[in-house]
């Protein structure tokens, strides 16, 4: 389940967002939980409570992910990054709250750069207690929808953004994170979410807005 919307800016919904709720908040109106708003923020721009453990280089992390604020919303802006960082501190039932929404906006992505930007979103782990998890990829040349199915030490993709047309445009995705693990893995995901991880390539420069999920009623 995907859809997507062009955005000038950080926009309406997003300020809303920000501003009215906290991280792990529900809204009854609208039934939607805030995972993460990129309000808080460590004196270097790092965005607070995301681990930086599987960093090659902790400095070049921390200079790569920053909080910003633009038009009154916040968001984070990841430059030349390679590496990932990730959230395991989020209170999530992915099954009563099974859609994941969030923005992106790419800003510069160098010539030949195939992965963009991701979001993993890890929902269980195996009997090992290795995370598994779904890869949701913004590619420059694969298809929208191209799914590849990951091994034991890897998890599976799903290409949910193409191109590198629209720079400087928001894009808002909107993926059913909890049918896609039972599609792909064949179970019930963990009653709990194990958390989220962020990640763009060497040379990319990209936004990611507010993660929100959004219950199925």
């Amino acid at each position: 389940m995907m859809c997507r919307r062009w955005l000038s800016g950080i926009g309406l919904a997003g300020v809303v967002w920000c501003a009215v709720l906290a991280p792990g908040s529900i809204s009854a109106q609208s039934q939607t939980l805030v995972l993460e708003d990129f309000q808080a923020k460590e004196s270097d721009g790092f965005p607070s409570k995301w681990g930086h453990e599987e960093m090659r280089s902790e400095a070049k992390g921390r200079s790569a992910y920053k909080v910003v604020t633009e038009n009154g919303g916040n968001f984070l802006t990841v430059k030349d990054a390679g590496q990932r960082i990730k959230n395991k501190k989020i209170d999530w039932d992915p099954k009563a709250y099974p859609v994941l929404t969030w923005r992106w906006r790419l800003n510069k992505a160098p010539e030949g750069t195939e992965q963009i930007g991701a979001i993993f979103v890890t929902l269980d782990t195996d009997l090992m207690l290795i995370p598994v998890w779904t890869k949701y990829l913004w590619s420059a040349t694969k298809p929208e929808g191209a799914l590849t199915e990951g091994g034991m030490f890897s998890g599976s993709e799903i290409v949910v953004q193409s191109g590198t047309k629209e720079v400087g445009q928001w894009v808002e995705e909107r993926v059913n994170v909890y049918e896609d693990f039972k599609r792909i893995h064949k179970h019930e995901p963990a009653p709990k979410a194990w958390g989220i991880s962020i990640t763009a390539s060497p040379g990319v420069e990209i936004d990611f807005g507010p993660l929100v999920a959004v219950s199925a009623k």
